[in-house]
């Protein structure tokens, strides 16, 4: 079944649960009026159902290659990203400024909500970009900003991240790349990174490079890290693409999924860089970059279980097997019904904590409220890592529902398995999304957390008038989690061993919340979706919270001998 973008959940996502009206309401985004945001969701949709979608399958099968150092990408994808460059789609939510169109940051989400279950392996390519004019327009000098900015926005040129070496993957600190001042104001890099995602690419005019260094001086560990500005080609004084840089791909990545998306193990001999922020402050630049990506990945996860949960949902109902009623197809079967609504009902959650996410950021940015900051930042680990996870579970749900053809490649069940896999792992582990969400996000004495609980206890208790047996148990759940959060914060040295548990817990609530919010606003079909969440799906939220107050003695007094044993 060909994907469809799912304009009208969208729209309902926006309307009635993530708030996005109030965006309207500020003189940053004054112009997102309905009409507008329809225009462009219906425009988007129009892009990837019809130019991207196709691509997908190509780009699995064809993957991209190296040829005497240039990266050949997958069939049709230059003429895809030509299509995504031209019609302005990188720089939706970029400052008008540099010709970005500076619509909320929400609406470019559902954009890449789109595009991702479109066609992933493409779309990876924007979403670094976009990072990158994110961290430019916070960081760079002006001249920088006025050279790069532009042609980052209208997708002449494309943009990468540069942070892992084989003996630092998490520990970004361990790195090894050095900068050398090279006494004109730029520095010489060197050295080897990995798993650079679209390294290269015959589409674009040039490729910039945001690469972690450390100068001479830089002390050791993360502190003593700064980003250099590394481009393909060194720009002329007219700001052309000019001589080459001391850069090359070494190789590409033979890798489970992705296939159309060039991964690639980078060498740096010596090439010409800039530098971004201050001298050591490189994580600090860096992380603009990469909290960006951490939504924007999140929302991969989203995509790719959309365009999964499509597939399966077609099989089902025109697949006929087994003694069935009705139709006579496999979607008559209560146990694939069950895994239907399981794939469609988490699918609705994640979307919703994605697009509470970019509508706080959104606030934060046209109001300076640090209210609205805080909850953006506490938001963001739950939707990297819950958007990912619900991606995982869906994808390989799909397959089952696909039975023994979900295994067989040609129905294409099993690429969005393959293809969402890493996004649990990049931009910052699943398990370290939990640690910051226990760590930097806990240190503000639980505010943030305890503002999002107060919330789903109002929901729940306006949900109570029309709806009390879901309503009730939504409310204790939440004051359940209120006890948790209460609990780590007096035992902070016993966080850690619960975060994982308790992030998908406050994820778990958090999409009770919205699943009641589209009860109170929709139909019978969102009364019963919500009706299967609440009672098959948020139980899990009382075995994480045991799990995370349980505290290090359950996992620490594991030993490895005992592993071994």
């Amino acid at each position: 079944m060909p994907y469809r973008s799912p304009l009208a959940e969208l729209r309902f996502h926006l309307d009635h649960v993530a708030g996005f009206p109030r965006l309207a309401t500020t003189s940053r985004f004054a112009e997102a009026t309905p009409e507008t945001v329809d225009a462009v969701l219906t425009e988007a949709a129009r892009l990837c159902d019809g130019v991207l979608a196709p691509l997908n399958r190509a780009g699995d099968l064809h993957p991209a290659r190296l040829e005497n150092g240039l990266v050949r990408t997958s069939p049709g994808f230059a003429a895809g990203y030509r299509a995504i460059a031209d019609g302005g789609w990188i720089g939706l939510s970029a400052p008008s400024d540099w010709g970005g169109a500076g619509l909320p940051l929400a609406l470019a989400t559902c954009v890449n909500d789109m595009m991702s279950g479109a066609c992933l392996s493409l779309q990876l390519n924007p979403l670094m970009s976009q990072g990158q004019i994110e961290a430019l327009s916070h960081h760079a000098s002006p001249e920088i900003q006025a050279l790069y900015l532009p042609r980052l926005v209208s997708g002449e040129w494309s943009g990468t991240m540069n942070l892992t070496e084989a003996q630092a993957g998490s520990d970004v600190g361990a790195l090894r790349t050095r900068a050398e001042p090279d006494g004109d104001g730029t520095y010489r890099i060197t050295g080897e990174k990995i798993y650079i995602t679209w390294a290269d690419n015959d589409f674009t005019g040039n490729v910039v490079h945001m690469v972690l260094a450390r100068l001479p001086d830089g002390s050791s560990g993360t502190k003593g890290i700064s980003l250099f500005l590394v481009p393909k080609l060194i720009p002329d004084t007219e700001g052309n693409p000019g001589e080459r840089n001391a850069l090359r791909v070494l190789k590409l990545e033979h890798k489970l999924g992705l296939h159309g998306s060039p991964t690639a193990v980078m060498s740096y001999e010596g090439a010409k860089g800039w530098l971004v922020g201050p001298p050591h402050g490189g994580m600090a630049a860096m992380f603009t970059m990469m909290n960006n990506a951490r939504l924007g990945v999140g929302v991969q996860g989203i995509g790719v279980a959309e365009a999964a949960f499509q597939q399966a949902l077609d099989w089902a109902t025109t697949r006929r097997q087994g003694r069935a009623d009705g139709s006579g197809t496999i979607v008559e079967h209560a146990d694939v019904r069950r895994m239907l609504a399981t794939m469609k009902a988490d699918l609705f959650a994640a979307r919703a904590i994605a697009l509470d996410c970019a509508v706080a950021l959104d606030m934060a940015a046209a109001t300076g409220d640090p209210l609205w900051t805080a909850r953006g930042a506490f938001l963001t680990p739950i939707a990297k890592a819950f958007g990912t996870d619900v991606g995982h579970a869906v994808a390989q749900i799909g397959i089952q529902v696909h039975g023994g053809m979900g295994f067989i490649e040609e129905t294409g069940a099993s690429q969005f398995a393959r293809d969402v896999r890493v996004t649990q792992i990049y931009e910052g582990t699943n398990g370290i999304q939990a640690l910051d969400l226990v760590g930097r996000k806990l240190a503000d004495g639980g505010e943030a957390a305890g503002r999002l609980i107060d919330e789903v206890v109002e929901i729940a208790g306006r949900a109570r008038v029309s709806h009390p047996q879901l309503a009730e148990p939504v409310w204790q759940a939440a004051e359940s989690l209120r006890e948790t959060t209460d609990w780590l914060l007096a035992h902070p040295a016993d966080r850690g061993a619960g975060a994982c548990a308790y992030l998908r817990a406050f994820a778990r609530i958090l999409g009770a919340r919205a699943h009641l919010q589209a009860a109170m606003a929709g139909d019978g079909a969102r009364l019963r979706l919500a009706a299967f969440y609440v009672r098959r799906l948020l139980p899990e939220h009382m075995g994480l919270l045991a799990q995370a107050r349980d505290g290090a003695g359950g996992v620490l007094d594991v030993t490895a001998a005992d592993l071994a044993s």
